[in-house]
């Protein structure tokens, strides 16, 4: 190594070892921060107790078919979009098979033809019905819709 290399990194560990020596020799700070621990220690133990935090939101109290009760107001969640979905039915078939289909193919259902369809709100059945037409268009008319107990008691 030539001088010019060498001095600064003298240097360089020269302020390393004053750091070293400064930290062991300053015991003070070390004490500032086992105090300052102590006294948060000292005082989580005396507010021990649940605080309540007032700007929480309140609950909502269900009766005991599930409904809101009746003093609740759902003028805000009216406007919430939903996805609602009719099925005729599914099937599984292999990969090959799904590549073979082309137009004109027949793909069979698990259901018979006249069985009710579902109707699905977010994943979510809530009733059976049959398929209509009306002025040219598909539609289903419902013919059981699920009550909201039983589909509460499906999402437990």
């Amino acid at each position: 190594m030539s001088e010019d290399t060498k001095q600064p990194d003298q240097d360089l560990a020269d302020e390393w070892a004053a750091a070293l020596e400064e930290q062991v020799t300053d015991s003070s700070a070390e004490d500032d921060w086992a105090a300052a621990l102590e006294e948060q220690a000292d005082s989580e133990a005396q507010n021990a107790a649940p605080k309540v935090d007032a700007k929480a939101a309140p609950m909502t109290k269900l009766d005991d078919s599930g409904k809101p009760r009746s003093d609740v107001n759902l003028d805000m969640v009216m406007d919430i979009p939903v996805t609602i979905s009719m099925e005729i039915g599914r099937t599984r078939i292999p990969i090959r098979n799904l590549l073979q289909l082309s137009q004109g193919s027949v793909v069979e259902l698990d259901r018979l033809a006249g069985e009710p369809m579902d109707v699905l709100v977010n994943d979510t059945l809530i009733a059976h019905g049959e398929v209509v037409v009306v002025n040219d268009k598909f539609g289903i008319r419902l013919t059981d819709v699920i009550s909201p107990a039983e589909r509460i008691k499906k999402l437990r």
